[in-house]
């Protein structure tokens, strides 16, 4: 409907042709009782055709706005919608093919490496008992009477008569002692009885025992827990008695395992038979 107004307002706006000469005669009869004189009657018709002319120019023109003024007001179809744009959801990866448990690698696998082989670690000494310190040293120990800082020696005290002796182990060390294990082993010769022991450190800073053990007299010192003893010479001794005249002291050993700040150290040696 719309479409229709709009064409026929604009057919009427163009084919609107003003008649000039029927309107200056109405102008002009409506005038003629009004008009005394002949001169002007005819002033007036001229100033009066060109005013009317001027009026009717105008009313073309403000019939013509008029009519575009309507055509433009008048609303035109509605836009079209835009067209819907499909979204079409992207299909997921495809996953990579699994590989076939069974099949050949020989351009991907890495070798598997074999179990590492490492050298047993050499036992530590501990001075935790005359076991550990037995168990450090060869069942025939020969002699080792310096390890670093601590130095050790084994000897007949000269004070021994023919039916009793005394067994001195004397270290000496160059460093504070936290921890020490000291194993004085005298032959069971004929005769051998324990009639004492002694050291040079209070009595109070060790655990002391006296034993038979496999075809030894044993003397063992340990230095209890949270005790420490000064670098410088220490002695340790064991007394017995023998049968009488003389005793071969061959058969004796000792040993000693100590700890420092700076590491261990494990001493051992035997005894000079009395000639």
């Amino acid at each position: 409907m719309t479409d229709d107004v709009h064409e026929q307002l604009r057919g009427a706006a163009q084919a609107h042709r003003p008649d000039r000469a029927r309107m200056l005669a109405r102008v002009e009869r409506g005038m003629a009782g009004t008009r005394s004189a002949p001169g002007r009657a005819r002033a007036l018709g001229a100033r009066s055709r060109v005013v009317f002319a001027a009026v009717a120019a105008a009313g073309v023109m403000t019939v013509a706005a008029a009519a575009v003024a309507i055509v433009s007001t008048v609303p035109g179809p509605a836009p079209a919608p835009p067209a819907a744009v499909s979204h079409t959801p992207t299909a997921p990866p495809t996953a990579p093919a699994t590989r076939d448990p069974d099949a050949s690698q020989t351009d991907t696998a890495l070798p598997t490496p074999g179990p590492s082989r490492t050298a047993p670690a050499a036992p530590t000494p501990t001075a935790s008992g005359a076991s550990s310190a037995s168990a450090s040293a060869p069942a025939n120990p020969g002699r080792r009477t310096e390890d670093g800082w601590l130095w050790s020696d084994g000897s007949l005290d000269p004070h021994s008569i023919p039916s009793w002796s005394q067994s001195n182990v004397t270290l000496k060390a160059r460093e504070s002692l936290t921890a020490l294990t000291v194993e004085l082993r005298i032959g069971s010769t004929p005769g051998v009885k324990d009639t004492g022991h002694w050291q040079t450190r209070p009595a109070d800073d060790f655990t002391v025992t006296v034993r038979q053990e496999g075809g030894f007299l044993v003397y063992r010192w340990v230095l209890r827990p949270g005790r420490t003893i000064p670098s410088g010479e220490h002695v340790f001794a064991g007394q017995y008695d023998h049968a009488a005249g003389g005793r071969d002291a061959g058969p004796d050993t000792y040993r000693a395992e100590a700890a420092a700040g700076t590491g261990r150290a494990l001493v051992w040696g035997d005894f000079a038979p009395v000639r």
